[in-house]
């Protein structure tokens, strides 16, 4: 699609969602506005991102999706301090009880926290010569014209004002207004699902002795049926490890030092749970809690407003306990990169159906491990069950068969759609045991 002169685009929201829409959006539209309240540039966790203090994981899926949209960018990241690793080989994975079989795989990630990749990924969008930033601007409103969204209203230092535009992408988040603002336009508010999942975190900033755990640079303990309480353990820039203890189901994770190593105590490892103990501590424990998963459905509306897309969790926000977040981003842009090309005719319809797609996997993933616990709540079908099941089957499985181990862990990475764990291969593994 050829450039038309003058033509503007709008990105709401300055997070990781937000960061990639504008990056894919500069190569369709002569000059991009991003729009952030947040002071931008600063490598702290922002206002916005409650549960940017606490871990996170760029699937290897997204890492390939960031290195696509900028190349390099991963050397940049390790550069800077980011700990590169090999998918279970580096990665500890310990799910439903069982620590997973190691084995190399060649898929590589990176660990590093929010901030600092948020920060890495804004230089990187900052370089685009079409881009203006209006950052610690609160977004009062839309501008539409009949059935098209034409532009934002927003308010700064400078007070507010209006930015036309031929095409507005909400990326706030969970608080995005897109609801709000197609029940002001006359238009039905998208079917929601919704599993109640009640998520804390608790988290503290460490110092490990050197080689406390070996080669490992991430530990993964995932709760399950009978056990909420989980841990990540992350190396991360600055020569740290974050900690971060999980509670499904309304379990709260205690803040206060010996709360928390009893914590780790009951779920992890014990040479974990020892170098932790032994570690030094790097400030005050952090929490944070999130109650819900929620998918909105956008692609079955039967009408929406040409000039308006929605992205990242103000699409849909998952149980951040399976890390999916930042990846589901990266996928929704590249569906908003290749329905642009298609033209503007109908992109809303194209886009949200192309994301739906995309989101399908990584919904039925984490929505089913929350359904296994007897605490979440929500209708659990006969296929859940027995899904569930054979999940459970896989885990047990993979801590004797690296194979095994492998294809579970390139489906959790997203690299893989969960139909691959369905493969005649891995069935048979599974029931040979």
């Amino acid at each position: 699609m050829a450039r038309k002169a003058a033509e503007h685009a709008i990105v709401l929201g300055a997070g990781v969602s937000g960061l990639l829409a504008a990056r894919v959006l500069a190569d369709r539209y002569d000059r991009v506005t991003l729009v952030e309240r947040d002071a931008l540039g600063e490598d702290t966790p922002r206002r916005g991102v409650p549960q940017g203090f606490h871990a996170h994981a760029l699937l290897p899926r997204g890492l390939r999706i960031l290195e696509e949209l900028f190349p390099g960018l991963t050397g940049e990241l390790v550069a800077g301090g980011a700990v590169p690793y090999e998918m279970i080989v580096q990665l500890r994975m310990i799910m439903g009880g069982h620590e997973f079989a190691r084995m190399p795989t060649g898929e590589k990630g990176v660990s590093a926290t929010r901030p600092f990749l948020e920060s890495h990924i804004l230089r990187r969008v900052r370089r685009l010569p079409n881009l203006v930033t209006a950052d610690r601007s609160q977004v009062t409103g839309i501008m539409a014209e009949g059935d098209r969204v034409t532009g934002a209203r927003i308010a700064g230092d400078g007070g507010e004002r209006e930015l036309p535009a031929d095409l507005v992408v909400d990326a706030m988040g969970r608080g995005g207004r897109t609801l709000a603002w197609l029940e002001s336009m006359g238009y039905e508010r998208p079917e929601e699902e919704t599993v109640k999942v009640e998520v804390a975190y608790a988290t503290w900033y460490l110092r490990l002795a050197a080689g406390a755990l070996g080669e490992d640079r991430m530990i993964l303990v995932g709760t399950y049926r009978g056990q909420p309480k989980g841990a990540a353990l992350c190396a991360v820039e600055g020569d740290r490890w974050l900690v971060t203890l999980g509670g499904s189901a309304g379990m709260r994770p205690p803040t206060d030092p010996e709360g928390f190593f009893a914590w780790l105590d009951e779920v992890a490892p014990a040479d974990v749970a020892a170098a932790v103990r032994a570690a030094e501590p790097l400030g005050e424990i952090g929490s944070a809690r999130i109650p819900t998963s929620v998918r909105r459905r956008y692609e079955r509306l039967g009408r929406f407003p040409e000039g308006l897309l929605v992205t990242g969790d103000a699409i849909c926000n998952f149980n951040p306990i399976y890390g999916q977040g930042m990846s589901i981003g990266a996928l929704d842009a590249l569906a908003m990169r290749e329905c642009l090309r298609g033209g503007a005719d109908g992109l809303a319809r194209r886009y949200f159906a192309a994301v739906a797609r995309a989101l399908d996997p990584a919904w039925q993933l984490s929505t089913g491990a929350d359904l296994a616990l007897r605490e979440a709540e929500a209708e659990r079908t006969l296929r859940v069950r027995l899904l569930n099941a054979y999940i459970g089957r896989l885990q047990r499985v993979a801590a004797r068969d690296p194979r095994v181990a492998v294809a579970f862990s390139r489906v959790s990475g997203l690299l893989d759609p969960p139909s691959a764990l369905m493969r005649p291969a891995v069935v048979w593994r599974a029931v040979r045991g």
